[in-house]
């Protein structure tokens, strides 16, 4: 582990993404800034805002025909831009890891979740077989799956959502990495699962002391869990602020987003429309 205790997990400066489409350039990603500490950070937005994309770019996980630029992105003070191959499967899954949105298309289908999880223990922490299938167990059991020892020996096709979800945040989590990306980790789940898969990475983050990128269309969800928010629209940033004063928000993007979500408290006849203006990616 290098960098200092106060240095921040991440830092991201001036991360852009494009791509080539038909004759023209696709910017998906648009200079994005951001830190992230030991905390839970939500970037929220429409779909095609840059979200996911921006998790991939993260972990170097965008080749060809994909342009990446930036003028930093470091964990804990080592520069990620001049990485080889090599190097990033060292880092991903043992400093940082990502939740993918579905178990269904994650996870190897003709493999044994057990074998799942302990291979990707073995293959950051060099462990025997025994001690990674009894690492895998243990994980299991943090992510409160009932009867362990059987899941272990399922197949992914005979998970329900819930516990699809709870396997890949184990595989993920197993070989303790300090940043984890959820990336729409909750948003197939019903809200009883959803609230117990949150409570699980409230948790294992507390625990751990981790940093979470927790990206999300759920305004709600976002608002009462994270500690900090994004809000992305058309691949660029157009605000941060605390969950807690999300309600504030000051960008009349944020506002629309706002006034556009249900309110059971408060029903009313019609939603609003998200009205975009073109200046907001000047």
């Amino acid at each position: 582990m290098t960098g200092t205790a106060d240095e921040p997990l991440l830092e991201v400066r001036n991360l852009s993404v494009s791509f080539p489409a038909r004759g023209r350039i696709i910017q998906a990603v648009r200079s994005v800034d951001f830190t992230l500490g030991r905390e839970r950070l939500g970037i929220v937005g429409e779909s095609g805002s840059g979200k996911s994309t921006t998790g991939r770019a993260l972990l170097g996980l965008l080749g060809p025909p994909a342009s990446v630029t930036a003028d930093r992105i470091a964990l804990q003070g080592k520069d990620l831009r001049t990485l080889s191959r090599r190097e990033w499967r060292d880092i991903r899954g043992s400093r940082m890891a990502m939740i993918m949105q579905d178990p269904k298309y994650s996870l190897n289908p003709i493999m044994r979740v057990g074998h799942q999880i302990a291979e990707a223990y073995r293959l950051h922490r060099r462990a025997s077989a025994a001690e990674a299938r009894r690492r895998a167990l243990a994980m299991l059991e943090a992510v409160q799956i009932r009867d362990p020892e059987r899941v272990l020996d399922f197949y992914p096709h005979q998970l329900s959502g819930g516990m699809g979800q709870r396997v890949m945040i184990a595989m993920m989590l197993v070989a303790e990495p300090e940043i984890l990306i959820a990336d729409e980790a909750t948003s197939a789940l019903d809200v009883s699962v959803q609230n117990s898969v949150l409570a699980i990475l409230d948790r294992l983050v507390a625990e751990r002391g981790m940093g979470l990128i927790f990206i999300s269309h759920n305004l709600a969800v976002v608002s009462s869990f994270c500690d900090r928010v994004l809000v992305m629209y058309g691949g660029k940033v157009m605000e941060t602020l605390d969950a807690r004063n999300l309600g504030a928000a000051k960008h009349p993007y944020t506002q629309a987003l706002l006034a556009s979500v249900p309110d059971l408290a408060h029903p009313r006849p019609q939603l609003s429309v998200v009205r975009r203006d073109p200046a907001w990616l000047a």
